[in-house]
């Protein structure tokens, strides 16, 4: 956990975050066709071993399975079936996991790999041990890299899906109590009518005026609405986060570094 930080100190309190989740949407990492984008994928896991030799803990939260295996398939879009997205997320998650060892590998860091659905965190019992598997792994100095076990998960029936793992990583900060979220996707950040970033955020009434519902792309199931709503959950628990684009080059250290990257949303004043 970070320092004693003044709260009133606008995005210099990043600077002092210990333990970070870092979440990437499906868009930010694959290619139109779903394939993983490899260099996007190298800028990524170069940016979280940069935290990590600063000395930073990071849990990483990655979409992109059910899109691989989409392209890996020969399918033109999602499938509208759960049994449909269940195939594809088989195929697609043993396609990152192997281009994420070979990646932090390469960088001498080890990952350790942990599906979770919503009964995960609807159970008292359940969380707690989620959580133990995670400290764990940081403390042994491994990279964490959570998913939506899509493949076993039935929530789409329901209507309760964790947003192209928007919520998830929400629930994950506060579960691990993260110091800061990082929301990365395809824009800047949250951006206003007139398509100009917004460097930060106080109000969410205002900021989910700006955005429709339920906008996403072919591939997968978010979109800035699921981003800010995870944002309003994480802030609500004393967590800073920030949306901001995983295809730049140095957007982790950057924005950890206090500098104006994204969009800031301050944590609330507990």
């Amino acid at each position: 956990m970070k320092a004693t930080a003044e709260r009133f100190d606008g995005r210099g309190v990043l600077k002092d975050a210990r333990r970070v989740v870092v979440k990437v949407g499906t868009h930010a990492i694959a290619k139109a066709t779903g394939r993983p984008d490899y260099p996007a994928l190298r800028r990524l896991v170069s940016g979280i071993c940069a935290l990590r030799k600063a000395g930073l803990e990071v849990v990483f939260v990655s979409s992109g399975a059910v899109a691989a295996g989409i392209e890996a398939l020969g399918l033109k879009a999602r499938p509208k079936d759960v049994m449909g997205v269940q195939t594809c997320a088989a195929v697609g998650q043993a396609r990152y996991i192997t281009e994420y060892e070979k990646l932090f590998g390469a960088e001498g860091v080890k990952i350790g790999q942990v599906l979770l659905t919503h009964a995960d965190f609807e159970d008292r019992h359940r969380a707690q041990n989620v959580r133990r598997v995670l400290d764990g792994l940081v403390a042994n100095g491994i990279v964490p890299i959570v998913n939506e076990n899509d493949v076993v998960a039935d929530e789409e029936l329901k209507g309760q899906t964790f947003g192209d793992n928007d919520w998830l990583s929400s629930l994950i900060s506060k579960l691990v109590k993260a110091d800061a979220l990082v929301l990365l996707t395809t824009v800047d950040g949250l951006l206003d009518a007139k398509g100009r970033r917004i460097p930060e955020v106080t109000s969410f009434r205002k900021a989910l005026s700006l955005v429709k519902a339920g906008v996403k792309g072919a591939l997968s199931k978010g979109g800035m609405d699921s981003k800010l709503k995870a944002a309003k959950n994480a802030v609500e628990s004393g967590i800073d986060v920030v949306i901001a684009n995983g295809r730049a080059g140095g957007t982790l250290t950057s924005l950890l570094a206090g500098r104006d990257v994204g969009t800031f949303f301050p944590a609330a004043t507990l």
